[in-house]
């Protein structure tokens, strides 16, 4: 099928692990006939779960994209991992789509990944919808499941279609305006009454179609109109449609496609992508446009490094028309690469195709600068273009890794970044104090995971253990500093003077370096090399060995000798001075908070909170969800939660289950820092 920006729907399908995603990417395939026969989790034979791993676990580990055909639109899908230990890859998906499809249980209701992605689908201003599966399951309520969604996210959540004789088939409630479903009657009552519900809600948005549907009722609208209209409560978040599909049986789901047709933006309607031009203070948002006639700009949103095809970079066109054999830059770069061959994805299948329009999502093999969120373009013009970054979880969990034999340094290396490519909230660190190979992640299964692949596809084994947490240090008060550096050796001697002041910052603030000398008294060339010393301190820590933050150095005064003050000199004394103040500035010690949200069956709250309590654990709320689970949401510092897997495995007879975020940092108790301070061994010239 050739196809138009006009003709394409980017649908990403997340939520919360076993809502059925991967089952309903299977069955829109179907569906809309690029598969013969959907696979199965099950039976491992799915478009999208083609890893080994995923196999083996029977879970989504990676984003996976495919496309389908139906009633003259091209569907790209995007199939996203639920589990929380993956998020990387699935929010890196978002900024393909258009429209994010939440997948619901029918059975087991609102969960944590149902709020979250609904939340990150928000925040990037993509057009929302729900879609309720399995209900032609048995014992569910769907409306008291219906109601529990409109109380969680507003009255904004109204189906579109709604289950009929036990979820065996669906009604249409919306887009029917022939009166023929009107007088049925639904598993959720009559089809009429919600019909009038979602008619009031997206008439009220826009206000010539409002007049027009006073004034001559709904027969009055055109269907133009009350398209525009649902459009334009899609894109400002005004409706947050529902749909109800059973992807094992097959209800609903054609109609799926329908309402992705009718209904659902193609990507010249959608909200526009936050592209950003220039860096830091001096970016500012610009308007791209879906013209196939401009040049051409798209971002890669994921990279995978095959084995047999090499780095292949997926990206979503966002202007112009990329074709085969055009050269194109990435980023910044000066010199273009050839696009030698183009691709469709289906899956693990790489289709060849002669372009992609704007809108579309395609492929690029074997061009080693690229990389994830790099923006390729054909004109030196879209120079310094980059899309808003997108805010990914920060990985918190570390293991210290080494190679399990000797001479395979740089393998694991190359093999670490390959994989750090592939995943965003997968991070590589080497800690220059430790002389540690740091890899940090969501959770233990994240990391397990990932040195699972190290062996499989990198064939490099490594051993691990537990690496140091990351704490911060910063100060308390204001103070002052001062170090004279003077050194002769019988030649040309050392000299350099440093007055300065430290005063602490709000948290998450960082560091800042004012100049505040007057008279010349440091020669403007030396500054530098007083904020070098400086800096050093800031990346090797004055307390117990770990970076510091939050801090502001004014330098105000000092003195140079005009023969033997050199750069070095400066350097030691900012050192020093720096050293001096902090001293004197109440210096803490700060340990992450993380954000832990834990479910488990009500009979095992009462030790799963104990546990909490014994972490200096604080609990911020409970709630109740509807197949007898109860959340409990607390702050923890993330020290406390090394082994809580396991932990959490023996208190609740393998049935909770966890997840987390960074929250912020706050100073660690006195006796924890003491500890940490008597264990620092700094190196000799610290001393």
């Amino acid at each position: 099928m050739s196809y138009s920006t006009h003709q394409i729907r980017n649908v990403a399908l997340a939520g919360h692990p076993g809502a059925g995603k991967t089952t309903l990417f299977e069955a829109l395939l179907h569906a809309g006939g690029a598969l013969q026969t959907a696979g199965t989790v099950e039976r491992g034979n799915t478009v999208s779960d083609f890893d080994p791993i995923e196999k083996e676990r029977g879970h989504s580990i990676d984003a996976a994209i495919a496309s389908t055909d139906h009633a003259g639109i091209h569907v790209n899908l995007l199939d996203t991992p639920g589990y929380p230990d993956f998020r990387g890859p699935a929010l890196g998906a978002l900024a393909a789509a258009d429209t994010v499809a939440v997948v619901v249980d029918a059975d087991t209701g609102i969960a944590h990944g149902t709020r979250r992605m609904l939340e990150y689908a928000r925040q990037r201003g993509l057009c929302r919808a729900i879609v309720v599966n399995k209900i032609d399951h048995t014992g569910h309520d769907a409306a008291a499941l219906l109601d529990a969604l409109r109380a969680e996210f507003g009255p904004e959540v109204l189906p579109v279609n709604l289950p009929a004789d036990g979820g065996t088939r669906v009604i249409d409630c919306f887009g029917s305006r022939d009166g023929s479903a009107a007088d049925e009657s639904s598993d959720l009552g009559p089809v009429a009454d919600w019909h009038q519900k979602i008619l009031d809600q997206v008439v009220e948005i826009n206000e010539t179609v409002m007049d027009h549907f006073l004034d001559l009722g709904e027969a009055g609208l055109s269907a133009a109109e009350l398209h525009d209209a649902f459009e334009q409560c899609l894109r400002e978040g005004h409706l947050v449609p529902v749909c109800f599909v059973s992807a094992r049986s097959g209800a609903g789901v054609r109609e799926l496609l329908d309402i992705a047709e009718r209904l659902f933006p193609h990507p010249g309607e959608a909200n526009p992508p936050p592209f950003m031009k220039g860096r830091g203070h001096d970016a500012r948002p610009i308007a791209g446009a879906p013209d196939p006639d401009a040049h051409v700009i798209a971002d890669v949103f994921k990279i995978v490094n095959d084995p047999f095809v090499g780095k292949l970079g997926i990206f979503r066109v966002h202007q112009g028309t990329l074709k085969k054999d055009m050269p194109l830059f990435v980023d910044d770069g000066k010199k273009p690469f050839k696009v030698a061959h183009l691709f469709k994805l289906k899956g693990k299948e790489h289709i060849e195709i002669a372009q992609a329009v704007p809108g579309d999502i395609a492929a690029v093999a074997k061009v080693d600068e690229l990389h994830f969120d790099a923006v390729l373009h054909d004109s030196h013009d879209e120079d310094h273009i980059h899309l808003a970054p997108m805010p990914f979880p920060r990985p918190m969990f570390g293991l210290a890794v080494e190679p399990a034999s000797k001479g395979q340094e740089q393998k694991l290396a190359t093999a670490l970044a390959r994989l750090s490519e592939e995943d965003p909230a997968f991070v590589v660190e080497h800690h220059a104090e430790t002389n540690e190979t740091v890899v940090r992640g969501l959770s233990d299964l994240h990391l397990r995971v990932m040195l699972q692949r190290l062996k499989d596809r990198f064939a490099v084994e490594v051993k691990s253990h537990p690496p140091r947490i990351a704490y911060r240090e910063t100060i308390s008060v204001r103070a002052d500093g001062h170090h004279r550096h003077k050194k002769q050796t019988g030649g040309a001697g050392q000299f350099g003077e440093v007055f300065l002041r430290v005063e602490p910052l709000p948290r998450g603030r960082g560091f800042e370096f004012v100049d505040e000398v007057k008279g010349g008294t440091i020669p403007g060339q030396f500054l530098p090399a007083v904020e070098k010393g400086v800096r050093q301190v800031l990346a090797g820590g004055a307390v117990a060995g770990y970076p510091m933050q939050d801090v502001r150095v004014v330098v105000f005064d000092g003195k140079h000798h005009p023969v033997d003050s050199k750069e070095v000199a400066f350097v030691a004394a900012g050192k020093r001075a720096f050293l001096d103040a902090i001293g004197k500035a109440q210096p803490q010690l700060l340990e992450p908070i993380v954000e832990l949200e834990v479910s488990a069956p009500e009979q095992f709250m009462g030790d799963v909170s104990g546990g909490l309590a014994s972490k200096r654990a604080r609990i911020s709320g409970t709630d109740a969800l509807r197949d007898g689970d109860i959340v409990i949401r607390a702050q923890v510092p993330l020290s406390e939660l090394e082994g809580y897997a396991a932990e959490l495995k023996s208190a609740t007879a393998g049935r909770g289950r966890y997840a987390l975020d960074f929250s912020h940092y706050e100073p660690v108790p006195a006796q924890v820092q003491k500890k940490l301070s008597e264990n620092w061994k700094p190196h000799p010239e610290e001393d």
